[in-house]
């Protein structure tokens, strides 16, 4: 356990959101946030669909990444609307290697938010915890080729494109597809 990451916040304000862990009783509006974005979600978030089938479930998952958070193995926040108090969103800091330090983001947004800006202050807001609170040195980003949307975002907040890999990601329905990898470095993000 890395005991300079114990003060780190777990609730992050923006404009139009609160950013924070999940907390128990979570998993109700996680899988209502999962089942109104079903179709949606199912190419490229498949494991977590997989992973809240119902209300219960979905329960466990939220205390499961709880757990991850307090053992510093990952950080999942959900992405909770100002006026609404609703849960539309989540983005995951995983796959951390803190030899380096280093993390991989992944989000997504519930499709009735898009295209509003929300998901780019949000994941800002995660980018800036990740580097001035966990003292994160590189963040990636993989995603899938024609994926134009995360693109986009990514670029937003300063991300570069790094590579592509061929036939790293599988969809929900099994095929495979390339995935474009971006990065950002702490440098680079001027924090």
């Amino acid at each position: 356990m890395r005991h300079e990451l114990f003060p780190a916040e777990t609730a992050l304000l923006t404009a139009r959101a609160v950013v924070r862990r999940f907390r128990e009783g979570d998993g109700v509006a996680l899988y209502e946030l999962m089942d109104n974005n079903r179709s949606y979600l199912s190419d490229y978030f498949s494991h977590v669909l997989h992973a809240t089938p119902d209300k219960e479930t979905a329960e466990q998952y939220v205390r499961e990444k709880m757990a991850a958070w307090l053992l510093q193995q990952e950080y999942c926040f959900g992405i909770w609307e100002n006026r609404s108090a609703q849960l539309i969103g989540q983005v995951q800091l995983t796959s951390i290697d803190w030899g380096i330090p280093r993390a991989e983001l992944s989000f997504f947004l519930d499709q009735s938010f898009q295209g509003k800006g929300m998901m780019t202050e949000a994941l800002q807001a995660v980018i800036r915890f990740a580097f001035t609170q966990l003292f994160i040195e590189k963040l990636s980003l993989p995603t899938s080729m024609e994926n134009y949307d995360m693109h986009r975002i990514a670029r937003k907040c300063g991300f570069r494109r790094e590579g592509d890999l061929r036939s790293e990601m599988r969809k929900g329905g099994g095929d495979y597809v390339d995935v474009m990898l971006f990065g950002l470095t702490r440098t680079e993000s001027g924090l």
